[in-house]
């Protein structure tokens, strides 16, 4: 199974203002970061604020924050939420043409598949994907090296949290 770049920049934009904590951080520092067209990090952060994942606030100080703790974020609700179907198979949707739908084991056997699938994300937080925290903001400071042609984004505005592996 494989899931959607719409989930996938979901659950990067939530690792990211996880990492942030309080601080605001802003849809472009998000796109550069991770390289990602801008157009699809603001669709991506409006269906995220729309279900309260995050918070924006307008305005010139504005940006983008966690709206809940990622204690609080399970990995796979935002997977649910984020993906436009799970119908991995086609007898799986309502359009099925599938002759042997009404006998096909196959059909079963995806369906337990994909309830473990989702039964193991379930098991995570957004704190989870945080825990490696140290080794995260190495990764994603090394993105935001300058050069002429893109603006210079900090992402901790200093050096990580001294308890932060």
């Amino acid at each position: 199974m494989q899931l959607t770049d719409y989930s996938d920049y979901s659950l990067r934009v939530l690792t990211y203002l996880g990492l942030k904590g309080e601080k605001l951080a802003t849809i472009s520092e998000i796109a550069e970061c991770y390289d990602i067209s801008r157009n699809h990090i603001v669709k991506v952060v409006h269906r995220l604020g729309q279900l309260g994942y995050i918070e924006t606030l307008r305005g010139k100080n504005g940006g983008l924050r966690l709206a809940r703790s990622p204690e609080a974020i399970n990995v796979g609700e935002v997977i649910r939420h984020m993906e436009a179907s799970m119908d991995i198979v086609e007898c799986f949707g309502e359009n099925n043409l599938c002759i042997i739908s009404p006998n096909c084991v196959l059909r079963t056997a995806m369906n337990e598949a994909l309830s473990a699938f989702l039964a193991v994300l379930d098991g995570y937080t957004l704190a989870d994907l945080l825990a490696p925290q140290r080794h995260l903001w190495k990764r994603l400071s090394h993105t935001l090296v300058p050069d002429s042609s893109r603006p210079k984004y900090s992402i901790n505005r200093g050096n990580p949290p001294k308890n932060a592996d």
